[in-house]
């Protein structure tokens, strides 16, 4: 795990991340999807860091969980449960991707049949996923 930097498309919201792990999840929650036109590729990290948060807007997207983005650019950025440690940022968020590879698909009972990532990794259900970051549905 290392510190990594980060922003937006127009730059002015600016990240560190923290104890960046190196394995992304892609994410085929109908939300994710609503919100990036498609499935979300995210990786875990330990903390993130903001110098000015001005632009950084947050969007309470259900009862456990948050979204941020850019206020002027639209950037998508991070997914964030409140009550705990998880914090996820998107990858393509990162000034360097060479490090990420995927690790695991998460919501795969809401994948629609229009694509598919190949090759073996885990797949993990919606009763999984919440279960495996500790939110009780």
């Amino acid at each position: 795990m290392a510190d990594m930097s980060g922003k937006c498309l127009c730059g002015k919201v600016t990240f560190t991340a923290v104890n960046v792990k190196t394995g992304y999840h892609v994410c085929h929650c109908e939300m994710c999807r609503k919100w990036n036109g498609g499935p979300t590729m995210a990786v875990p990290v330990g903390k993130i860091v903001f110098p000015n948060e001005e632009y950084l807007g947050l969007y309470e997207s259900s009862d456990w969980a948050e979204r941020g983005f850019c206020k002027n650019c639209g950037t998508n950025l991070l997914y964030r449960i409140k009550a705990g440690d998880h914090t996820s940022v998107w990858v393509g968020a990162f000034d360097d991707q060479t490090a990420f590879k995927l690790f695991d698909e998460i919501y795969i009972d809401s994948k629609p049949d229009s694509y598919a990532f190949a090759g073996e990794h885990p797949r993990l259900t919606e009763e999984q996923t919440l279960k495996a970051f500790g939110v009780k549905s």
